[in-house]
C-alpha cells in the first residue's frame, strides 16, 4: 500500500555528497521555451530513500520507493533493516549499489548491499566493520566513484590533542566490503557531519564544539587522506556540510547561530575560503542539501520545524533567501534532495516521520506532498538514491 509522507525528531545529519549524475546535470544546463525549465529526467522504479533511525541498543533502517512521478513513498518490503546501536549517519554510494551507515554507540558501520529493483538491503559480509575501540562514529560519506569510504569520528569526554577523527576505507566494487587504510587523521572537537566533493579529490568535516571545517585531500589510488591547511571558521556549532555539484562551492548550516555559512573551494588545494557574512536560516538548523543541478540550497531547521529555501547564484554560490520556511514536522533533523531533483524529503526526529515536499522547476519553492509518513524511532539521518536495475 502507497503510503503519504510522515515526520521525526533531531540529530546529527549526513549531506550526501553529490554524485558525478549532479556535474552532467548542471553541464547541461536548462533551458525552456517561456514555460518551466524542464526537470532532470525521471529516474523510474530505481529511486529510493533511505532513513537511519536513532535507536539505542538496535537501530534500523527504513527504506522507501520513490513514485517518480508523485514523490509518493511505498515501504520496501523487509524494511526496517537492522542497524548497529544509535546509527547517526547514512550514506549510498553513487551508483546505488550499496548503503553504509555510521552506528555511534557501537563503533561501526554497518554494510548494505541494495536490490536495484526493489531498494531491500541486504547486509554485506564482514558486516558491521568496526572503527576505532571508544569512538563514536558521528558521519559517513561515499566518494562519488564509489571507491572509498570516509568515517568522522568522535570521543566523548576530554579527549586529548586528535582524537576526533577521520578514517578512510576503501570498498570492495564486488560484494561492498570495507578495508581501512592509512591512520586516522585528526579532525577538530565534536566531528557530526562530512562530506566529499563530487569531483572525489576532497573531504571536509564539520566541527560542531570546535566551530570550523576540516578539510582533506584524496589520494586518487589508495582514497588516504591528506589534511589541507588549518581548519576554516564557521558560524557556531555547525551540524551539516554540503559540497555544490560543481565543487566550487561548499555549504555549513550553524545550529548554535542559526545561519548557513558559504565558502568557495580552491579547485587545486580544496582550500576553503568564506563568501561574505552568513545568511540567516531557521531556528537550530540541523541540515542541509543542494539539488543535483546547483540550483537550490534547503536547509531543516530543527528548532522551528521547518524547512528554509535559497536560491545559489550560478557564478558567485552565493545563497538567496526564497522567502518563507515551509512547515516540516517535529525537530526535522535530515534533509535530503532525490536524485532527479524533482523532490525533497526531511526526517522529522520528533514525530518519528517522514515530510516530502515538490520543488517547482523555475522558483525553487516548495510544495508539501500531504501528510508525513512513518519512519522509526527516532529519525535521524536522510539519503536518497537512484539505482540502475
Amino acid at each position: 500500500m502507497t503510503l503519504t509522507l510522515g515526520v521525526n525528531r533531531f540529530r546529527t545529519a549526513l549531506r550526501l555528497p553529490a554524485t558525478l549524475l549532479s556535474l552532467a546535470l548542471v553541464a547541461c544546463g536548462g533551458g525552456g521555451d517561456g514555460g518551466e525549465p524542464p526537470k532532470p529526467p525521471s529516474g523510474g522504479p530505481g529511486s529510493f530513500v533511505y532513513v537511519a533511525n536513532n535507536i539505542n541498543v538496535t537501530g534500523t533502517v527504513s527504506a522507501f520507493k520513490i513514485d517518480t512521478a508523485t514523490g509518493a513513498l511505498t515501504p520496501v518490503s523487509g524494511s526496517p533493516f537492522v542497524a548497529g546501536a544509535n546509527p547517526n549517519s547514512i550514506a549510498v554510494d553513487p551508483s546505488g549499489k550499496f548503503a553504509y551507515v555510521a552506528n555511534s554507540a557501537s563503533s561501526s558501520v554497518s554494510a548494505y548491499t541494495i536490490d536495484a529493483g526493489t531498494g531491500a538491503l541486504g547486509a554485506v559480509a564482514g558486516s558491521p566493520f568496526f572503527t576505532q575501540f571508544g569512538a563514536l562514529a558521528r558521519a559517513v560519506a561515499v566518494d562519488p566513484l564509489g571507491r572509498f569510504v570516509y568515517v568522522a569520528n568522535e570521543i566523548s569526554g576530554p579527549p586529548p590533542p586528535g582524537v576526533n577523527n577521520v578514517l578512510a576505507y576503501t570498498i570492495n566494487a564486488g560484494n561492498g566490503a570495507l578495508t581501512k587504510v592509512g591512520a586516522a587523521l585528526p579532525s577538530g572537537a565534536s566531528p557530526f557531519s562530512i562530506a566529499v566533493d563530487p569531483g572525489g579529490k576532497f573531504v571536509y568535516v564539520a566541527n560542531s564544539s570546535s566551530n570550523d571545517v576540516s578539510g582533506y585531500s584524496i589520494d586518487a589510488v589508495t582514497g588516504m587522506l591528506t589534511s589541507v591547511g588549518p581548519a576554516v571558521a564557521t558560524g557556531t556549532t555547525p551540524f551539516s556540510i554540503t559540497v555544490h555539484p560543481t565543487g566550487r562551492f561548499a555549504y555549513v548550516a550553524n545550529l548554535g547561530s542559526n545561519d548557513v555559512s558559504a565558502y568557495s573551494i580552491d579547485a587545486t588545494t580544496g582550500v576553503l575560503a568564506v563568501m561574505g557574512p552568513s545568511l540567516a536560516a531557521g531556528a537550530s538548523p540541523r541540515s542541509i542539501a543542494v539539488d543535483p543541478t546547483g540550483t537550490f540550497a534547503y536547509v531543516a531547521n530543527a528548532g522551528s520545524n521547518d524547512v528554509s529555501g535559497f536560491s545559489i547564484d550560478a557564478t558567485t554560490g552565493a545563497l538567496t533567501s526564497l522567502g518563507a520556511p515551509v512547515t516540516a514536522g517535529s525537530g526535522p533533523s535530515a534533509i535530503t534532495v532525490e536524485p532527479n531533483g524533482k523532490f525533497v524529503y526531511v526526517a522529522n526526529q520528533g514525530s518519528n516521520n517522514i515530510s516530502g515536499y515538490s520543488i517547482h522547476a523555475s522558483t525553487g519553492i516548495l510544495t508539501s506532498l500531504g501528510a508525513p509518513i512513518a519512519a522509526g524511532t527516532t529519525p535521524f539521518s536522510i539519503t536518497s538514491v537512484r539505482t540502475n536495475p
